[in-house]
């Protein structure tokens, strides 16, 4: 064997010791035990936040969520109670700040003070850029930015109090690298990246951790409840066919169980998904050549269309022959699993 080819091969060797050895590192699990303990899981009636939710009262937790849609939320609630678990379930529209300091209250006096918040609620938007407006990525940051930073408001009194609490962003590889055709999006992610990183710094003096999560895609079954805008149908095609690929999206349960462990172990960051990991490796060492390849990407994308892109649809109203093939089994197996429909 010739040298460059057993030094490429030993190199090769030592990288996937080293990335099987940081994977069981990741998954290791903390001492930080839920039995008993009071959460808080916003947007917890479906998707991730459910997934979340349903962990936490398996493991003993109290829950509460809370999400937009009564309805939906009254089948989390019976799905999460069903064991005998005491689970509070509260309508609120975080995009209000009120309803966010009430929300917080009530728990509080159902509970108790609130040891573990979980700030999970989202808002995805889909299209290009031409047709995103002001209104969306105000939305997104109202979603993104503005609840957490009032729910953490809200719970850190009696964090502080107790000298000690969990706090858990659920940002996204959106929030560090900037995607095209989820430009709203990334905004607002990019911004709860920063806000979460900053109160880390400043309250793990009084032991209070604070975890920033950024997981790439995840096979919840939420892109028929994302926003589309543009060429709808062929936008709602591309998000929901990438989000049931299992090369470059990851099981939404296993993603849960990581966002526990890295909660229990008070872990700084996680990035969740090989593709994230790597996409956030490489914007970390070659930013502006990142950009220039999503560039590239962005190219294959659906373009923008005539007036009437500039309208809002839900995945579900978007629908296509190509959405309801093979494609996206594991997706629309997902959205029934996970309350999405």
């Amino acid at each position: 064997m010739k040298p460059d080819t057993r030094n490429s091969l030993l190199v090769a060797a030592a990288s996937a010791i080293g990335l099987f050895a940081a994977t069981l590192y990741a998954n290791r699990r903390g001492d930080y035990d839920l039995r008993g303990r009071v959460v808080l899981i916003t947007g917890g009636s479906r998707g991730l936040g459910l997934i979340l939710a349903r962990q936490a009262v398996a493991e003993g937790a109290r829950v509460a969520i809370c999400a937009r849609d009564a309805d939906e939320l009254e089948r989390a609630r019976q799905e999460l109670a069903a064991g005998g678990a005491d689970v509070l379930a509260l309508a609120r529209d975080l995009s209000e700040p009120t309803e966010v300091r009430t929300l917080v209250a009530e728990v509080e006096q159902r509970f108790g003070p609130v040891e573990v918040l979980i700030n999970n609620a989202g808002l995805i938007s889909v299209g290009a850029l031409d047709h995103m407006e002001v209104r969306d990525y105000e939305d997104s940051l109202k979603v993104h930015f503005w609840a957490p930073l009032h729910a953490m408001q809200a719970v850190l009194p009696a964090m502080r109090r107790r000298g000690e609490g969990r706090i858990v962003n659920i940002a996204s590889v959106g929030g560090k690298v900037a995607v095209p055709h989820l430009v709203p999006y990334s905004a607002g992610k990019f911004a709860l990246v920063g806000l979460s990183e900053g109160f880390r710094a400043e309250l793990l003096q009084y032991g209070i951790e604070v975890t920033t999560v950024c997981p790439g895609l995840m096979r919840t079954g939420s892109p028929r409840n994302a926003t589309l805008k543009g060429q709808h149908e062929k936008e709602y095609a591309w998000f929901s066919i990438a989000d049931s690929l299992p090369a470059i999206s990851m099981d939404a349960e296993r993603a849960g169980r990581e966002i526990w462990n890295a909660c229990r172990r008070g872990d700084a960051e996680v990035i969740l998904g090989l593709p994230a990991k790597l996409l956030s490796l490489f914007h970390g060492l070659l930013p502006g050549t990142t950009a220039n390849l999503l560039s590239w990407a962005n190219r294959s994308l659906p373009g923008p269309a005539d007036v009437v892109g500039n309208e809002r649809r839900f995945g579900y109203e978007a629908e296509s022959e190509v959405t309801k093939s093979w494609l996206t089994t594991l997706t629309r197996k997902a959205e029934a699993e996970n309350n999405e429909r």
